[in-house]
């Protein structure tokens, strides 16, 4: 794959020499970083750094960053990449008063995407999905995470995790796939929840789990949706299948999510838009991740959650994007660093931490990406010439990605 060599690096960010799974509380603000550096990747992967007096005469591509920051790519834990059409109808809705919950109640959000996806075929979710993931690497993302979760039958579910697995199969970057069967009750189940749980447990996972289909298994665990009893069940049968769960908890009340995705070891809890002293506890006495999605928050105008309350709990708080056609419709991570640091008040040390290392470890992938580190795939960007690195959450609305490098090649 040859070897690329990155010169006169103003200052080479987050990285390592001994190895973390994450971080967490005060160490949150660390981020370690050296100025006037280089960086030699080799056959995909990051085979040395350091100051510039140390760096080696050649490479077979050479790239000169003077002025430039290089970080590690960014590693977004939560998204619903694979959908069949947007829904700013919806949008319009929210601006004339109607509330997200008041919109799912005549069948809109999950269920609006729901229909329209059952009436697309694989190979056009595939090519919308493909554009949004051309997208998204385009401002700096080097990991993802896709959920299915828009079919809400057998036959869509499947369908989308099909779609999620071609993905993984073309894209230059890591992709892990979640279950999200549990994303709603479908409109022929209103009348018979216990029947779409059923379908889910003894139909849908039995086939995910033969076909390999997922990583993870996702339940919506929140007020309208299914509760922490319903929640608990689906956890638990996706367990006996080896997925791992990452759910949804706590975006619009206090309701028990939280509490079933720590009883039942989640990987992370994501939303947390309404979280107490209680929930706050838990997670610190858990290996259960919290997940914050400001830029869902900002678009549907409901609370921030509080990010700073957690990291000086000591908690390790990881930022995604929630990419989707209803609450959150860009994947652009740099957007959410800059959410999480003007509306969550996190120093931008903190949310670099919470959306590069701690997101790869939402993903159980921090062997792989999220730090700079020999031996990691080399996947980085280079800024644009800055002189602070907190002008990257600063410059909102700018463009602060310059050149995405993917397994140690320049875009």
């Amino acid at each position: 794959m040859g070897s690329l060599l990155i010169r006169n690096i103003r200052s080479l960010v987050q990285i390592e020499t001994v190895r973390r799974n994450l971080v967490k509380g005060p160490d949150m603000a660390n981020l370690p970083s050296i100025e006037d550096a280089y960086l030699l990747a080799e056959n995909g992967r990051i085979a040395a750094f350091g100051p510039m007096s140390a760096c080696p005469d050649r490479a077979d591509e050479t790239l000169d960053a003077t002025g430039r920051m290089v970080l590690p790519s960014w590693c977004d834990s939560h998204t619903h990449l694979v959908f069949a059409a947007t829904r700013e109808e919806e949008f319009v809705d929210r601006i004339r008063g109607l509330s997200y919950e008041e919109i799912a109640g005549r069948g809109g959000g999950i269920l609006n995407s729901a229909r329209k996806l059952e009436a697309a075929d694989e190979d056009s979710l595939f090519r919308g999905a493909w554009q949004r993931l051309q997208e998204v690497i385009g401002f700096g993302t080097g990991a993802i995470e896709i959920k299915s979760g828009y079919g809400l039958t057998l036959e869509s579910e499947i369908k989308m995790l099909r779609v999620i697995r071609r993905l993984k199969e073309a894209s230059p970057i890591p992709i892990k796939a979640t279950f999200l069967g549990a994303h709603a009750i479908p409109m022929a189940y209103q009348a018979r929840r216990e029947a779409y749980i059923q379908l889910i447990v003894e139909e849908m996972l039995p086939q995910v789990a033969g076909e390999g289909l997922a990583d993870y298994c996702d339940v919506f665990c929140d007020k309208g949706f299914f509760t922490p009893e319903e929640t608990d069940q689906i956890l638990q049968a996706g367990w006996k299948y080896g997925l791992k769960p990452k759910i949804h908890a706590n975006e619009l009340g206090i309701t028990g999510g939280v509490q079933v995705g720590v009883a039942n070891r989640a990987i992370s809890v994501d939303h947390l838009e309404h979280t107490s002293d209680i929930e706050i506890e838990l997670l610190k006495n858990s290996d259960t991740l919290p997940t914050l999605l400001p830029s869902c928050a900002f678009f549907l105008g409901i609370p921030y959650p509080e990010a700073r309350k957690m990291i000086d709990a000591g908690l390790p708080v990881v930022l995604a994007t929630d990419y989707n056609p209803g609450s959150s419709p860009s994947g652009n991570m740099p957007f959410v660093v800059s959410l999480a640091c003007i509306r969550m008040k996190m120093l931008p040390e903190e949310a670099i931490n919470a959306a590069t290392l701690n997101g790869a470890r939402a993903m159980e992938l921090e062997d792989e990406v999220g730090t700079i580190a020999i031996g990691k795939k080399a996947n980085l960007f280079t800024t644009i010439p800055l002189e602070s690195l907190a002008l990257i959450p600063y410059s909102f609305g700018g463009k602060a990605v310059e050149t995405v490098i993917l397994n140690g090649k320049v875009l």
